[in-house]
C-alpha cells in the first residue's frame, strides 16, 4: 500500500470514529404542557445514569408525570409524580456517578434527583435554572457526593424558564408544587441530525 493511501485510510477511519462519537450522544424530547424541551445526554461521562434515564423514556414512564418541584432561580424537577401527587413505581436505585471531573450543575444541565442517600436516584430528574456549585461532587462522603449531571438542554430552555415562573403551593405534604399542573405528556428518543 502506498503511503498516501495509508494516510487517507487513517483519516477516513478517524472521521468515521468521530461521526460515531457524535452519534453516541442521544437526544431526548420531553414534551410538556409548556413546550418541548430537548436534552442531549452524555453517556461517556455518566453511562449508567444515561442508560437508566433512557430505560424510563423507552418504557413510557414519564408519560402522565408532572414537574412537581419548581423553585425559580434554582431547579425544575419532575419525572416521578402524577398530577394527583401519586408517586409512580420505579426500578431499583442506581449508583451516583457524580465525580470531581464530571459535568457540573450549571444552568441548562439535567441531573438526577435523589434523597439524602447518594445512591438513591431512580426516575426523577431536574433541570438547573442557575449555576449551582453546591450540588456538585466534592467528596465521597454522603454530604459531598453531589448530584449527577448527565446532559444538557439543547433546545427549549425558554419552556424551562416559563415553568420556573409558575405559582407554587404546598400539596399533599410537598412544597413548591405548581398550583396548576405542569405536565409531561411524553418523552421520546429523537433522531440525531448531527
Amino acid at each position: 500500500m502506498k503511503p498516501l493511501q495509508v494516510i487517507l485510510g487513517l483519516l477516513l477511519s478517524a472521521s468515521a470514529l468521530h461521526g460515531q462519537e457524535a452519534q453516541t450522544k442521544p437526544r431526548v424530547g420531553i414534551h410538556t404542557s409548556y413546550g418541548l424541551i430537548v436534552v442531549e445526554l452524555e453517556p461517556s461521562l455518566a453511562p449508567a445514569t444515561v442508560e437508566n434515564f433512557l430505560n424510563y423514556v423507552k418504557s413510557g414512564h414519564y408519560s402522565g408525570t408532572i414537574f412537581h418541584r419548581v423553585i425559580d432561580g434554582f431547579i425544575v424537577q419532575g419525572g416521578g409524580f402524577t398530577e394527583r401527587m401519586a408517586e409512580k413505581p420505579t426500578s431499583a436505585p442506581i449508583r451516583n456517578e457524580a465525580k470531581a471531573d464530571g459535568l457540573k450543575n450549571v444552568r441548562g444541565t439535567i441531573a438526577m434527583a435523589r434523597t439524602e442517600e447518594p445512591h438513591s436516584a431512580t426516575s426523577q430528574f431536574f433541570i438547573n435554572l442557575a449555576d449551582t456549585a453546591r450540588l456538585d461532587y466534592t467528596s465521597s462522603t454522603a454530604a459531598g457526593y453531589g448530584y449527577c449531571v448527565f446532559g444538557r438542554v439543547v433546545s427549549g430552555m425558554e419552556a424551562v424558564d416559563k415553568i420556573a415562573k409558575v405559582r407554587t403551593v404546598w400539596r399533599r405534604g410537598h412544597p413548591y408544587v405548581p398550583e396548576f399542573a405542569v405536565s409531561i405528556t411524553r418523552a421520546e428518543i429523537l433522531e440525531n441530525d448531527d
